[in-house]
């Protein structure tokens, strides 16, 4: 285990500690930001193997020592699928904060209680 591993599960406890303890809607979502980034940190992480390159074939890199020479493609692409739906999730989440906001004129969460029992 590496420090890039290290960073990302401090990414994810920091992001889940934010979206815990905060009361702001604003906090909570920067604190789902913050863990999806971890998460996306570990992935590409367990992804990279030393010594290997890019999954290119190119002259670089012949056909048929590819599987020696290349590093896994699917940790990458599952990463940047994982970036695309956050930015998508977040830019929706932030979008209803502003709806309630204008509701109400608050961003506690406390002060929301209508589907509350």
């Amino acid at each position: 285990m590496n420090i890039i591993h290290v960073i990302g599960f401090a990414l994810m406890l920091i992001g889940i500690w934010g979206m815990l303890t905060q009361k702001n809607m604003i906090k909570i979502i920067l604190g789902l930001a913050i863990a999806e980034t971890g998460v996306q940190l570990v992935m590409v992480a367990f992804g990279f193997i030393k010594g290997r390159t890019a999954p290119i074939l190119d002259a670089a890199v012949p056909v048929k020592d590819a599987v020696d020479m290349i590093v896994d493609p699917v940790p990458q692409a599952l990463v940047l699928t994982a970036i695309v739906i956050g930015v998508a999730v977040n830019a929706l989440m932030l979008t209803f904060v502003i709806k309630l906001y204008q509701k109400k004129r608050s961003l506690s969460i406390t002060e929301y209680k209508d589907l509350k029992w």
